[in-house]
Order: C-alpha cells, then sequence, then structure tokens
C-alpha cells in the first residue's frame, strides 16, 4: 500500500496554474464544449476520428463487454492498457482513457498505472470514485489517487469523476460539491459528473467549480447546445455509442431474418448499461 496518509498536506500547490497541453485547451472554449465521443475498439475510434473528432476517449463499458468482463471491477486493467498501446500512438487523435477506480485502492499503484498510460500516448484519464458494490470510495482516498497520478504523470489530463448522483444519496448535491472542491484541490483538470441532468444543478456547478466541469450526454437530458449554453466545458456519450452499436446490429439481422433488404421497421432499443453489464456472467 502507499506509504502516504491520506490526510497528509497536498504534493501539488492547490489549484495551480490549470494544465497547459493541446487537449486541456479543448476544454477552454466557453460555449463550444469539447463533445467526447467514446470508442471500445481500433475500429471505433478510427471511424470516429475520420468524421473529424479531435479527441476520442474510451468507454469502460465496451471495453469489458468486448472482452467478456464485467465492467467497474478492476478486471479490466491488462485490457485497457493494451487498448491503450493501440490506439494512443495514431497521432490522427487524442486519447483519453477510462480507467475506472484506477483498478487499485493503492495511489501508488494507480499512479504507475497512468504513467504507463502516458508512455502509450494517453494525454488524459477518467478516474472515478465509485465502487461495484454501489458505495463511493472515501473523498480522501480519491484525492490521493488524484495528488499521486499527476505527480506520476504531470501532463496528463485528470478528469475526477464522482458517481453521487448515480446513487440514491439523501442529499447528492451537498455530497457532489465536498467531492468536487476535494478533487479539485488535489490537482484535477477536470471535474465530471455523470448523472447530473437538472439544468439549475448544472449552471449552479459551472459557475461555482474552478475546473471545467463534465457531463455524461442521455437523450433524455439537455442538448449539447443547451448544455454549452449551461457552461459546460465538456460532454462525454460514455457507452451510449457501444450499446447504440449492438442495438443497430441485432436490427439489422432481425431485418436479414425476416427478409427486409434493410433496418427492421421497428429498431431495437439501445440496451441499458445493466443490460450490456449482465452479459458477461453467462457468456452471452
Amino acid at each position: 500500500m502507499s506509504s502516504t496518509p491520506l490526510d497528509a498536506p497536498l504534493d501539488r500547490a492547490p489549484l495551480d496554474t490549470p494544465l497547459d497541453t493541446p487537449f486541456a485547451a479543448l476544454h477552454r472554449r466557453p460555449g463550444a464544449p469539447l463533445l467526447l465521443p467514446n470508442a471500445w475498439d481500433h475500429a471505433s475510434a478510427a471511424v470516429l476520428a475520420e468524421q473529424g473528432f479531435a479527441a476520442i476517449g474510451t468507454t469502460s463499458l465496451g471495453v469489458a463487454a468486448a472482452a467478456g468482463l464485467p465492467d467497474g471491477a478492476a478486471a479490466t486493467r491488462d485490457e485497457t492498457l493494451r487498448l491503450a498501446r493501440r490506439l494512443g500512438g495514431s497521432g490522427r487523435y487524442l486519447l483519453s482513457v477510462d480507467v475506472e477506480n484506477g483498478f487499485s485502492d493503492d495511489p501508488d499503484e494507480v499512479a504507475a498505472f497512468a504513467a504507463e498510460l502516458a508512455d502509450a500516448g494517453v494525454v488524459g484519464i477518467n478516474l472515478e470514485d465509485g465502487r461495484p458494490d454501489g458505495t463511493l470510495t472515501p473523498a480522501a482516498l480519491h484525492a490521493a489517487k488524484i495528488t499521486a497520478v499527476k505527480a506520476a504523470a504531470p501532463a496528463l489530463f485528470v478528469n475526477a469523476r464522482t458517481d453521487t448522483h448515480w446513487l440514491a444519496l439523501p442529499d447528492p448535491d451537498e455530497e457532489t460539491d465536498r467531492r468536487l472542491d476535494a478533487y479539485q484541490l488535489a490537482g484535477a483538470d477536470g471535474l465530471f459528473v455523470p448523472g447530473l441532468t437538472d439544468p439549475a444543478a448544472i449552471e449552479r456547478l459551472c459557475g461555482g467549480l474552478a475546473r471545467p466541469l463534465n457531463i455524461l450526454y442521455t437523450p433524455t437530458g439537455p442538448t449539447l447546445p443547451e448544455l454549452a449554453a449551461l457552461g459546460v466545458a465538456r460532454v462525454s456519450l460514455g457507452s451510449y455509442l457501444y450499446r447504440t452499436a449492438l442495438a443497430a446490429a441485432v436490427s439489422t439481422a432481425l431485418a436479414i431474418r425476416a427478409g427486409t433488404p434493410g433496418p427492421a421497421a421497428a429498431p431495437v432499443d439501445a440496451p441499458a448499461y445493466a443490460t450490456v453489464q449482465a452479459l458477461y456472467a453467462d457468456g452471452r
């Protein structure tokens, strides 16, 4: 385990000068948030790059499901690193990698993994505080991971994610505020609150944070122009493209089976996250 006490003073000056890299600059365009599509293999990243996306992320669910492994359970460290090495040196786009919770609760191990990703050409990581059992990593521990990563790979853009709005917390806003403050003081370059869709709450955070806010797109939430108007700096698509691709594949196969030369008349809806997450259990 790390020898650094979790309540020790931060190694970095809190809220120092924002990271100055091409990827970080994409988060500083008022009214024009970075739309980050998330790929799960070489082909999906390549076709997105062909459409002019300057930066591409990976989806941990897509990477895990494609390998028959569970997402969010620290089971895909090797798969994640292999994909990062395959994609990070392309030179065609900037690559950010979803590393779940860092695949460890030891800040030094998380930092070492982040350094491997940086060596592979990765420019950013998404580091979450959610755990497989539906609880949150202690804020001090997650902050320690962030500080350790920034010490090991200073140029890596750390997008610190809190799952407060994905859990049934009695007061998610209060806990979100507490955690985001701790994470930006620990050195996070960006802050991510998936599950937050209320425009007023989003606008409040954008106005009160010292680091750019990332929101997860959902078809039932605000549109990209609406999120831009609220002050959001980055909009991630998460597993949505992967799940939509699964739905398109099933719809096409059903149409062919029915003798229809095209997509099914009633396309299959994109499966929910939990539906895809369950697939690894029985090898389907």
